[in-house]
C-alpha cells in the first residue's frame, strides 16, 4: 500500500472468554484473555482536506459507519484539531467473523493519525478514545497478549503462549437486525455464568510458560449453534483435520485452534482447506511497546 504511512491491524482471537454475570449498567461482566495474531489488515494514511475512507477491495467492509472513521472523527474531537486524512483500508480479516478487524483498525488509525497530525495525546488519553469506540479497541493499541476484565477493555499484560501459531477456520456471519456480540449475550443465561476460574487458569500457564492446552474456551461455544449457521459441521471439520479444543474466536463464527509451530499449523490449515474450508496459519504476535 503506497500512503504516508502504513499500519498493520491484526486479528484477535480469545484464549479465554467467560461472562461472571449481568452488571448494573446492563452490560456483562466478562474475564478473557486476549491474544493477537498475524492475520493483519493495512491501514493507510495520507494528509487531506477532510477525512475520507476507501476499502479495498470494494465491499470487503462497509464505508458509512465504518469503525475506523469513527475512530478519526473521535481522536480529532478528543485533540481539538480540525486536521484531515485519507484512510485506505485493505481487508484482509473477513469482516462480521469474530476476529476484530473493525475494532483492529480503528486502534491503528488512533496511533497513525496521532503520529501524522503531530498530536501530543499521551497513551492514557488515547485509550480513553479507544475505548469509547468499543470495548476490543484498547486491546489493539498494544495487541499482544493480555487479560481484560470489567467489560473487557481493562488490560493487564501477559506473557504469549508456548503455542507459537493459531489455525484459523474463516467464517462471517450475515449482517443482521442486532449486533452479533449482543445477539450471543441475549442467548446466555444463568447457567452459563461462572467466576472467572477458567480465565485465571489460563493465566496462570501463560505466566508460568506453560502449553494453554485445554484450557482454553470461550463462553459463546455453549450457544454457538444457535447463533451460528452450520458451527457444528465446522467444528467437527476443524477437529477432525487435527487441531487440538477448536474454540470460537471471539463472538463467532471463525474459530481457532493454538499449535505448536508453523508445521503444525499449515498441516491442520492444509486438511481444512483441502475440504473447501476457508482457513489459515497466523503466528501469535507480542504486544507494541510503546503504542506507537
Amino acid at each position: 500500500m503506497s500512503a504516508v504511512l502504513t499500519i498493520l491491524a491484526p486479528a484477535k482471537v480469545n484464549l479465554a472468554l467467560e461472562a461472571l454475570g449481568r452488571r448494573s449498567d446492563g452490560y456483562h461482566e466478562v474475564r478473557a484473555v486476549l491474544q493477537a495474531v498475524g492475520l493483519c489488515d493495512e491501514v493507510g494514511l495520507d494528509p487531506a482536506a477532510g477525512l475520507s475512507l476507501a476499502v479495498k477491495p470494494p465491499g470487503a467492509a462497509p464505508v458509512e459507519g465504518n469503525l475506523a472513521l469513527d475512530a478519526a472523527k473521535a481522536l480529532r474531537d478528543a485533540a481539538g484539531v480540525r486536521a484531515g486524512a485519507r484512510i485506505t483500508l485493505a481487508k484482509r480479516i473477513p469482516a462480521a467473523a469474530g476476529l476484530g478487524g473493525g475494532s483492529s483498525d480503528a486502534a491503528a488509525v488512533l496511533l497513525g493519525l496521532r503520529r501524522l497530525w503531530g498530536i501530543s495525546l499521551p497513551d492514557e488519553a488515547l485509550a480513553e478514545v479507544a475505548a469509547s469506540l468499543g470495548s476490543d479497541v484498547p486491546f489493539f493499541l498494544r495487541g499482544g497478549t493480555a487479560l481484560a476484565t470489567g467489560r473487557g477493555a481493562d488490560l493487564e499484560a501477559l506473557p504469549p503462549p508456548v503455542e507459537a501459531y493459531a489455525v484459523l477456520l474463516l467464517a462471517s456471519d450475515p449482517p443482521g437486525p442486532q449486533a452479533k456480540t449482543a445477539r450471543l449475550y441475549g442467548l446466555l443465561d444463568a447457567a452459563h455464568y461462572s467466576g472467572g476460574e477458567a480465565t485465571a487458569e489460563v493465566a496462570r500457564r501463560l505466566r508460568a510458560g506453560e502449553a494453554v492446552g485445554a484450557a482454553e474456551g470461550n463462553v459463546f461455544d455453549a450457544v454457538a449453534a444457535q447463533a451460528h449457521p452450520g458451527h457444528d459441521g465446522r467444528l467437527r471439520a476443524f477437529r477432525d483435520a487435527g487441531a487440538r479444543n477448536p474454540c470460537l474466536a471471539g463472538a463467532g463464527p471463525s474459530l481457532f485452534a493454538l499449535a505448536g509451530d508453523a508445521a503444525e499449523a499449515s498441516a491442520i490449515c492444509e486438511r481444512l482447506t483441502a475440504q473447501g474450508y476457508d482457513a489459515c496459519a497466523a503466528p501469535v504476535l507480542s504486544a507494541s511497546e510503546p503504542f506507537a
